[in-house]
């Protein structure tokens, strides 16, 4: 999929961390490799720390606190509230989606559209594009926007490939109808054929959970132990997919939106890992300073909500004081990539919001 949006801004940004901080020097025991040979990683991947939800939260409880917070500032009414779209791969229960829960828990009116899309890493963007094509059909109200997740529930403790730079996180967008012209470009591509190098193989209806699925194994005879209840990465064939197709596709939005890589104020990206941050950047040919990179370790992969927390943690300020144009990408299970060129400025609000989730 390839298209412009026209006549449309994000008004509000915020992001959701929850209060607990982990330590990565503190999990080394967890795993079964020596304590220095795991040490290692830190320097190569970035890892310094992670924020990880209390057992008892659930998704829809980052985004609540977000949205409770925005409508208490005053930044939005819940009047003007046309529709809900949240993505996330773990919601709080396969039915209801986790977009009917909020609805109910604000007490909106019935005319309020409300959709999930099971989505991770690529959640914001894919949720941006479907809150820009609702707003054509709900002209006079704002759409929420909303990629959140709660995936250290859903890893292994002791699987040191994936466990490390989980976080947990809620990003919130406020769209609306611009009064002034501008145009979105965005561009979207998945390759399903390698839907498997990123997977939780248990807990739907192709595998039922159960006593054999809970069983903690090395699987991949390499050290780490995980279930078929956690989930799985391939990560030699996620680093090859994103260094592969993703600095062709962010040339190729460039390109259609007719800017140079030097009009971009800012590459806000999916954080894997600064590792893969660096290379992506080599790759397309722009200077780390254009690339914030900073997110895993401070608080960790939180899969969809990576951008606006890059976002509200790193130009916040920006933000909300400067127009400038900025490439948005994201990268993950699918597997889907999306690129989208946009200005981006003089936001209503820009924030970052600790919970006690």
């Amino acid at each position: 999929m390839k298209t412009i949006f026209r006549n449309k801004k994000i008004s509000g940004l915020l992001s959701v961390l929850p209060a607990t901080t982990v330590k990565f020097e503190d999990e080394i025991n967890n795993y079964t490799f020596p304590p220095k040979q795991t040490l290692r990683l830190q320097k190569v991947m970035g890892y310094k720390q992670h924020a990880i939800v209390k057992k008892t939260t659930a998704t829809s409880d980052l985004c609540l606190v977000g949205l409770e917070y925005i409508l208490q500032k005053g930044w939005l009414k819940k009047e003007e509230i046309g529709g809900i779209v949240v993505a996330c791969s773990y919601p709080d229960h396969f039915i209801p989606p986790v977009s009917n829960i909020i609805h109910g828990k604000l007490e909106l009116s019935e005319d309020v559209y409300c959709v999930d899309m099971s989505q991770g890493c690529v959640g914001f963007l894919m949720a941006l594009t479907q809150g820009l094509m609702l707003l054509d059909h709900i002209k006079d109200k704002k759409i929420i926007v909303i990629s959140a997740d709660v995936l250290s529930k859903k890893i292994s403790r002791q699987d040191r490939n994936s466990y490390p730079l989980v976080g947990d996180a809620a990003g919130i967008a406020v769209l609306e109808n611009s009064e002034e012209e501008n145009a979105i470009f965005t561009i979207i591509r998945n390759n399903g054929s390698m839907s498997d190098a990123l997977t939780i193989p248990a807990g739907g209806s192709r595998m039922p959970c159960n006593e054999e699925t809970a069983k903690l194994i090395d699987r991949d005879n390499d050290g780490n132990l995980r279930s078929l209840d956690n989930l799985a990465m391939n990560g030699s064939d996620v680093f090859t997919f994103v260094q592969t197709k993703v600095p062709p596709m962010v040339e190729e939005v460039l390109e259609y939106a007719g800017v140079t890589k030097e009009d971009i104020a800012y590459y806000l990206f999916h954080q894997p890992n600064k590792f893969m941050l660096k290379k992506l950047a080599e790759k397309i040919g722009v200077p780390y300073e254009k690339v914030p990179m900073n997110v895993v370790e401070e608080f960790g992969n939180s899969s969809g909500a990576c951008i606006p927390v890059c976002a509200t943690f790193n130009i916040a300020d920006i933000l909300k004081s400067e127009n400038y144009k900025y490439c948005l990408s994201a990268f993950g299970s699918g597997l889907t990539w999306e690129a989208m060129v946009m200005e981006i400025g003089k936001l209503d609000f820009c924030e970052m919001l600790v919970s006690n989730c």
